[in-house]
């Protein structure tokens, strides 16, 4: 089988439907849109979820239980590969040190380090919460990890 032998299977392919060219085409003048309103213009059409001004359904019905998003605590993370590659042997890492390396822009409500990847240096690291595998490693390579 050569490049130029391929082709689609049978029936899989449909021809566009090529509208507003000529009434023989069976799709001319208006192309399928009928005369005027809404559809027929450009870009015309509503937006999801509208129902003709009428107050849409997911505002009318009930808003019901507690959701405890608002006050959740969000961690930006990081992973010990990271923690490898951006510092020295023998450094203290805590959420500034992190922020001036560039492995974050914000620290949100706290740096939480996470296990993905290997680290070799004996690193003091800083930060808010541990994974267990992370502090296990960095442990493990010499390091220490204090929950600040």
């Amino acid at each position: 089988m050569k490049l130029h032998e391929l082709s689609p299977a049978p029936g899989s392919v449909k021809a566009v439907k090529r509208i507003g060219r000529g009434h023989g085409s069976g799709q001319g003048k208006t192309a399928g849109k009928g005369h005027k309103g809404q559809w027929a213009r450009s870009g015309g059409g509503v937006k999801p979820g509208f129902e003709g001004g009428q107050t849409k359904l997911a505002m009318r019905v009930p808003k019901r239980g507690f959701n405890n998003k608002n006050f959740a605590t969000v961690y930006a993370t990081v992973n010990v590969s990271d923690l490898e590659r951006k510092f020295e042997n023998g450094a203290v890492v805590d959420e500034a040190a992190i922020v001036e390396a560039g492995l974050l822009k914000k620290t949100l409500d706290g740096v939480k380090v996470l296990g993905r990847g290997e680290i070799t240096k004996s690193l003091t690291v800083k930060v808010a919460k541990f994974s267990e595998s992370a502090k296990s490693k960095i442990e493990s390579a010499g390091g220490k990890a204090e929950v600040i």
